[in-house]
């Protein structure tokens, strides 16, 4: 904790014990207070601190919108932390006093800087329904905003007294976009004919029309026009048959007019991208995992739309290079704050550790309903919120157990709003490393679960297991990979039994690259295809030389080999961070036969000169012309031209030039008449 921190704890009119000593212990350089009332009687206390410059955390986010109205403008941070739901209200609240001054730490340090980019939308609106119940919410949004009616196939439609907002017929074939800039494909499109007298009767259809809109508020009751449709802004789609979900529907579109800043959740830097070299694709991982469909190909690296990307993160926890890096926070900002929880914590007394990393939107409320209702969270339980749990990858969950945790569980909803592959891919990769230094198995896990009773059972069942018997203290700094390496590495030091070399399941994003040396011809094409310089040659010898520090796995070598010798495996190698880059395959030169200059492979050489001689016509008769395979680039061009070599076997018939054209043509002038 920095100096001139004031901490301000609030029993909640004795509603919970608070523990003094244990949050000085933990909240080390800090002056701590404590109240009974601090947001009625004994409000003073806080107007007196929120005087002075200090920076000040105080223990409740239940008022803390009034404490920020009577802070105003002020020098010092203000920041808050939930002590009372996730740590108070519990049946082991006695022993809660490491928690809470590990909570307090976390809330003191500093917001992420967050990019954002901005969503326009003029209110265009496109409702896609079936029947009358789409024309009614038509009804509704008329005076707010530009509404039209897209119905799909409806029949004995009442024709409106005055048409206040086209009605029209037609089913959506495709869709695109994000608010703001949404495109749909027509099919069967049709416009209402004016003198439709009971029904509504529509006039020719025709396919493909195509509607531009806003926003789309889809009362159709059949499949989403979108993959993870509740993750796309500006799409709004409810169940025709609730009434209460579409009038819900209704009053959220009824606000999407304007300009709306939006995160920028992924930072992108396209050198780093190990998608494809020359229309060869590599790695894919993001492609695969991301449930928006915000991400495409394009060229050697891959596009992420940051308007239509939703902050899953699960693009950013399986890159390999990290290219695609999560903004909020970052992976150094987020392993600082578990740093902060794990070690305050420890100082502050506690034992055997679970962290457990949930989202505000349902996590939160899950501990919430379980503190009031419940038992509440284990005094041993140190929840930390994260913006999606789906965006944590490897290098925090490595720092989470290098900083001496006991076991770390992500809380997932029951029905997740989106696929949560890539989170089971980061635990499954995790086990394997955990259990190879010693750790022991079922250390990370998912809670999968809407049931806050569940929830606490569930976190009182799981083991207790000692932590590290050595807890590391490093600071990440860096990029998302760098962080990566330094995390595992401190994890190996601060494991119970470390090894040298782990092996991992496939697709991981470590690993070695065996090559069959004697089908190897050192073409190096592998190395123009590496993306990470992983695979390099050398300039003064055939050689080919491998880096596991820096090979991510893309598969571009492999795939990019004309003669299929390269395969992977994947494995964590903790000697590779500092091991010089080893020599896959070495060659001597071969020598020209005429200056006697290196160039090329000897085997090589030999092995073409041994496929063309005697079979190729170019070279059947005349070992001359196979001795220019075994010349240098210089020597071949100068025999060639010396001894007019001709590639098609035969002479070919002299250059003619300008002046044989006018020779030829005064000759045939000047021949005579027979």
């Amino acid at each position: 904790m920095a100096e001139k921190r004031t901490i301000l704890v609030c029993s909640c009119e004795d509603t919970m014990p608070l523990d003094a000593d244990a949050l000085v212990r933990g909240c080390r350089g800090a002056e701590v207070k404590t109240a009974n009332q601090l947001c009625r009687a004994e409000l003073e206390r806080f107007r007196a601190a929120a005087k002075t410059g200090d920076d000040i955390v105080v223990g409740c986010t239940q008022e803390a919108p009034l404490f920020s109205e009577v802070a105003g403008d002020r020098a010092g941070a203000l920041s808050f932390a939930n002590v009372r739901e996730t740590a108070g209200w519990s049946v082991d609240a006695a022993k809660a006093g490491p928690k809470m001054a590990a909570l307090l730490a976390v809330a003191a340090e500093p917001p992420p800087d967050i990019p954002f980019v901005s969503l326009n939308s003029e209110g265009v609106a496109l409702i896609y329904g079936r029947d009358e119940r789409a024309i009614e919410a038509g009804k509704l949004l008329a005076d707010h905003l530009d509404v039209t009616v897209l119905i799909t196939r409806s029949k004995d439609l009442t024709p409106p007294r005055v048409s206040a907002f086209p009605v029209v017929q037609g089913t959506i074939k495709s869709a695109k976009g994000y608010l703001g800039a949404f495109e749909v494909m027509v099919d069967d499109y049709a416009v209402p004919a004016p003198s439709s007298r009971g029904a509504l009767s529509f006039g020719v259809p025709r396919d493909g029309a195509v509607s531009r809109c806003d926003l789309i508020i889809d009362l159709s009751g059949g499949s989403p026009l979108f993959s993870a449709p509740d993750l796309r802004d500006g799409y709004l789609r409810a169940d025709p048959n609730d009434s209460a979900a579409v009038l819900r529907a209704v009053l959220k579109a009824r606000d999407l007019t304007g300009t709306f800043d939006k995160p920028r959740y992924i930072t992108f830097t396209e050198d780093l991208c190990a998608h494809s070299r020359s229309r060869i694709v590599g790695c894919h991982r993001c492609l695969d995992l991301c449930p928006a469909g915000a991400i495409t190909p394009n060229g050697d690296h891959v596009s992420i739309d940051p308007k239509i990307c939703a902050g899953c993160g699960q693009c950013a926890a399986a890159c390999p290079t990290g290219a695609a890096s999560y903004a909020l926070p970052a992976a150094d900002a987020l392993i600082r704050k578990l740093r902060v929880l794990l070690s305050t914590y420890r100082e502050a007394g506690g034992g055997n550790p679970i962290v457990l990393l949930h989202d505000e939107a349902h996590g939160t409320e899950l501990i919430d309903a379980l503190a009031r209702h419940g038992d509440g969270l284990p005094g041993h339980v140190l929840p930390l919120a994260v913006n999606e749990v789906t965006q944590v990858g490897l290098e925090a969950v490595a720092a989470t157990f290098a900083y001496g945790a006991s076991a770390l569980r992500f809380l997932l909803r029951a029905r997740p709003r989106h696929d949560v592959t890539g989170l089971r891919k980061t635990i499954a990769l995790a086990e394997p490393i955990l259990s190879g230094l010693g750790f022991g198995d079922g250390r990370v896990a998912a809670i999968e679960t809407d049931d806050p009773d569940a929830l606490g059972e569930m976190l009182r069942a799981v083991a207790v297991q000692a932590p590290s018997p050595r807890p590391a203290s490093f600071t990440p700094i860096g990029g998302k990979r760098d962080v990566m390496r330094l995390a595992l590495r401190e994890l190996q030091r601060a494991a119970p039994a470390p090894v040298d070399v782990i092996a991992l399941p496939a697709d991981a994003p470590f690993g070695a690259v065996v090559i069959n040396v004697e089908g190897c011809t050192l073409c190096l094409a592998c190395v123009s295809a590496c993306p990470t310089g992983a695979l390099s040659a050398d300039t003064e010898r055939p050689m080919l030389r491998f880096a596991e520090d820096a090979c991510v796995q893309c598969g571009l070598c492999k795939a990019t080999c004309p003669e299929k010798v390269i395969t992977l495996k994947p494995q964590l190698d903790f000697r590779a961070a500092t091991a010089a880059a080893r020599v896959l395959k070495e060659e001597a030169p071969f020598e020209c036969i005429r200056c006697h200059k290196p160039f090329g492979v000897k085997s090589t050489i030999e092995r073409v000169s041994a496929k063309l001689e005697g079979k190729h016509w170019m070279f059947k008769g005349s070992a001359r012309r196979l001795d220019v395979i075994k010349m240098c680039e210089d020597c071949r061009v100068a025999v060639m031209a010396e001894e007019d070599f001709d590639p098609y076997g035969k002479p070919r018939p002299p250059v003619r030039t300008t002046e044989d054209y006018l020779r030829e043509r005064d000759e045939q002038s000047n021949k005579p008449e027979s």
